[in-house]
């Protein structure tokens, strides 16, 4: 019978967030497959838990990806983490989730924090929309691309950010959206240096031009503001009418409806419509 691919969250940050359903399923998983050995290596140590580790990343997935998968089929339990949050979000493990599923292996979440959905939480800006954008390419084209597509979106954007790669992304942010964009940059959440700072596009690229960023980031960025249609026109309210008396309608019951839809009153338009030169 086959065994089990846990997907199990692992702290932010602080290791009092672990959950102690996270701790069960690495303490009854029969291995680990990690993103990174060392950081888990570091988390098993806290916990006083000892399991063989297996590595997964994005250059070695198809090999690594089909020898876990052989193991669960075999009957074996795994627990799946990255370094931080959810694993399987903007992280190879997706893969390894997609190829259970196709392979008929039971797939079961262990829940906890999200970088993203927490610096959502406690950005300012929108939250009942949002779009997860992970990272930036880093090629040139590709990014501008990416940041064309998004010049239209309304809901609220979050990106994830390295240190070294911050002051370009925001001053590429800041090119593609205006700098008077609403922004709040998110810093080592749940860690000791934390930061969450609202701000604009313009401002932080000044900040952190001064100042060199360390830590990781999350940038919620505001979507564009609705367009604002323009007030109507006397000669939209003219032209409402007119239509209403194609339509059959007297000028006066013609002048009152489009002086419900309009800010002109029924009698100043009834006047141009019977007086047209008037």
């Amino acid at each position: 019978m086959a065994g089990i691919l846990y997907i199990v969250a692992t702290p932010i940050g602080n290791l009092d967030d672990l959950t102690p359903r996270a701790a069960q399923a690495f303490g009854q998983a029969d291995f680990i497959a990690a993103e990174d050995t060392r950081v888990t290596l570091k988390l098993l140590n806290h916990l006083g838990i000892k399991k063989p580790l297996v590595s997964y990343y994005e250059h070695n997935l198809r090999e690594r990806g089909a020898y876990i998968l052989d193991r669960i089929a075999a009957g074996e339990n795994c627990a799946l983490c990255s370094d931080a949050g959810m694993p399987a979000i903007s992280d190879p493990g997706e893969v390894i989730v997609r190829d259970a599923h196709a392979r008929g292996i039971r797939v079961v979440p262990v829940p906890a924090a999200s970088a993203a959905v927490t610096a959502l939480a406690v950005s300012g800006q929108p939250t009942g929309r949002f779009v997860f954008e992970g990272f930036l390419p880093t090629n040139r084209r590709q990014k501008k691309e990416r940041l064309d597509e998004l010049k239209n979106e309304t809901r609220t954007v979050i990106f994830y950010e390295a240190p070294h790669k911050l002051t370009t992304t925001l001053s590429d942010l800041a090119e593609a959206f205006g700098g008077a964009r609403a922004v709040t940059v998110c810093r080592e959440l749940t860690k000791l240096h934390e930061e969450i700072i609202p701000t604009t596009l313009a401002d932080a690229c000044r900040r952190y031009a001064e100042t060199p960023p360390r830590g990781e980031f999350v940038l919620v960025m505001a979507g564009k503001a609705p367009e604002e249609s323009p007030a109507p026109t006397l000669a939209d309210a003219l032209a409402l009418a007119q239509a209403r008396m194609a339509a059959g309608d007297p000028p006066a019951a013609a002048a009152r409806f489009a002086a419900a839809q309009t800010p002109f009153s029924k009698s100043e338009i009834y006047r141009h419509l019977v007086q047209p030169d008037g």
